[in-house]
């Protein structure tokens, strides 16, 4: 499974095992990649999903339902009272038969009405109602997706559990290249693939992962520490959940909430994190150091400092190098390191790779916007021993999460025994 480095066109056997029988609704709404929408209707029927399509009235202004209805061979719904639609085609009965709810092109008025819990037409209704995994596929202006309104909309849209796959770089309706772009239908339907056949996985391994920042304190009152939020880590543990494998997350301090079906160990320094890390990577199967940790401490003073007391001078000691030590005693395990840069980037990302022994490197330099600590995105590069995956767009974190674990995902697999034996 290479997602980084492009999708393979001939998964048939592959997709249709995962995805066979399954029930998707796909929601178009009203933006000039709606004919992307085609592509990605007629790749899923392709491996064997049932498809039932819901457009928005701005959706039919930029293509007709005949298309979707040829390609889904069922009727397009759009009307959430039409007397044409039938029963069946209500939002419940939607809602209920679907196993995911696809919205590809999301535009950023349907991903505000349901950050807003409104409700006014078939898709908003049947998204409202559903308790299956509702994935959005984003495509609009750069201002518009950098928009703080609407990033703060994804952002508590994500914490609820919904997904986003995109939006990319590349080049916009306006004539214009940058972020925005909806993610190619093949991208889309593998995304899918991964949300449908997600729930087994991961199931029998365990996973170590490690997140936020660590305190390394100073006095009694104060400490040293980095910007980390610990979103990424976070998100990945959630992955990992998802997929059913069986995941212990290690956190410094942070605000999030413990993902559901994971357990979390809270610590605050260094060496705390790396004395956790330890004790419940001996049998992990995978370990993901998306931690922030703090590379120097200090021996703390036992009063606090008081300013009038003039200069103070901090003699700082590096701290353990936690994946570095999992390295040295390494055996079946999958590692996964981040390499968080601000220059020499994949210099230093390929010397972590070989001193530490890992499997996997994700890159970042976060000197650059939308990139690195406290944001919501980012901009990374996979790097394996002897096969580079290369660079990613910009995207949310929790879609890299999404990558990043399944690259972790098919290397954890290479290693488990055959079913032979």
């Amino acid at each position: 499974m290479a997602l980084a480095g492009g999708i393979d066109e001939d998964k048939g056997t592959r997709d249709t095992m995962v995805l066979e029988g399954r029930k998707v609704v796909v929601g178009v709404t009203g933006s000039i990649a709606a004919y992307k929408a085609c592509e990605v209707v007629r790749r899923l029927v392709r491996a064997g999903v049932e498809v039932r399509v819901i457009m928005t009235e701005h959706a039919r202004h930029f293509i007709g339902p005949t298309s979707f209805r040829v390609l889904s061979r069922a009727p397009v719904a759009s009307a959430e009272f039409g007397e044409s639609q039938g029963d069946e085609l209500t939002h419940i009965a939607l809602a209920e038969w679907a196993d995911l709810v696809l919205v590809a092109p999301a535009t950023g008025n349907v991903i505000g009405k349901v950050a807003s819990g409104i409700a006014d037409d078939l898709l908003s209704t049947t998204i409202m109602a559903t308790e299956a995994p509702t994935v959005f596929g984003p495509a609009m202006n750069s201002r518009m997706w950098l928009n703080p309104i609407l990033q703060e909309n994804v952002r508590k849209l994500t914490e609820l559990g919904y997904r986003f796959c995109g939006p990319v770089e590349g080049a916009l309706a306006e004539g214009v290249s940058g972020i925005g772009r909806m993610a190619e239908p093949e991208v889309i339907v593998e995304y899918v693939r991964q949300v449908l056949g997600g729930g087994g996985e991961g199931r029998g391994l365990k996973v170590v992962v490690t997140a936020g920042p660590t305190h390394e304190f100073i006095d009694p009152v104060r400490f040293i520490s980095n910007p980390s939020t610990g979103r990424m880590g976070y998100a990945i543990a959630e992955e990992a959940a998802r997929s059913g494998a069986e995941v212990v997350l290690v956190s410094g301090p942070t605000e999030l909430k413990s993902p559901p079906r994971v357990v979390t160990v809270c610590v605050r320094t260094a060496e705390e994190m790396r004395q956790a890390v330890l004790k419940h990577a001996a049998d992990a199967d995978v370990v993901i150091g998306a931690a922030a940790v703090g590379d120097f401490t200090v021996a703390p003073a036992a009063g606090k400092l008081k300013r009038s007391a003039g200069p103070v001078t901090l003699e700082l000691q590096p701290t353990a190098d936690i994946m570095a030590e999992l390295g040295r005693d390494k055996g079946k395990r999958v590692l996964v390191g981040f390499a968080a840069e601000t220059e020499d980037g994949e210099v230093n990302a390929q010397r972590k790779l070989q001193e530490k022994k890992l499997d996997l490197v994700v890159l970042n330099d976060v000197t650059e916007p939308g990139s690195g600590f406290a944001v919501e995105t980012n901009r990374a590069t996979l790097l394996r021993p002897g096969a580079p995956l290369g660079p990613l767009p910009m995207m949310l974190k929790t879609e890299l999460a999404h990558r990043v674990w399944h690259e972790a995902l098919a290397l954890a697999k290479q290693r488990q025994p055959s079913p032979t034996g």
